[in-house]
């Protein structure tokens, strides 16, 4: 797996707005971020030029807008953070994890559920025969 560059909290939430809306311009990407946090306009516009210094976007200029587009897949980004997280505070084992959260109560019924039909979804496509 290829290196991803490392993404601040904050421009985590750049990331999201682009990932989502790609192609998008600094006009919306400011609109949208200031509608959910108390950043202003600047701060957005540096934040945007920091995660372009980072390879994680890339930009197209017409006339004098700048337009976003990601170079880090979401998926791949979010997949290599968990991935980081577990390693880090669980040795890499799911299930300690899982029993951590199990034991303090901290999943819903309807999370336990959708956990089982994951797990049960991955024992059917390991199993010969089924599909």
């Amino acid at each position: 797996m290829k290196a991803l560059p490392q993404i601040s909290e904050a421009e985590f939430e750049v990331m999201k707005i682009v990932w989502k809306y790609a192609p998008i311009n600094t006009n919306e990407v400011t609109e949208r971020l200031t509608r959910t946090t108390d950043w202003q306009p600047k701060t957005i516009q540096t934040l945007l030029k920091r995660l372009v210094n980072k390879g994680a976007l890339t930009y197209e200029k017409e006339g004098r807008i700048f337009v976003y587009t990601p170079l880090v897949h979401e998926k791949e980004y979010v997949h290599q953070k968990s991935r980081a997280f577990l390693d880090r505070y669980y040795a890499g084992n799911i299930a300690s994890m899982l029993s951590a959260y199990l034991e303090d109560d901290t999943l819903t019924q309807n999370e336990i559920e959708s956990l089982r039909q994951l797990l049960s979804g991955k024992d059917s496509e390991k199993t010969p025969g089924r599909r």
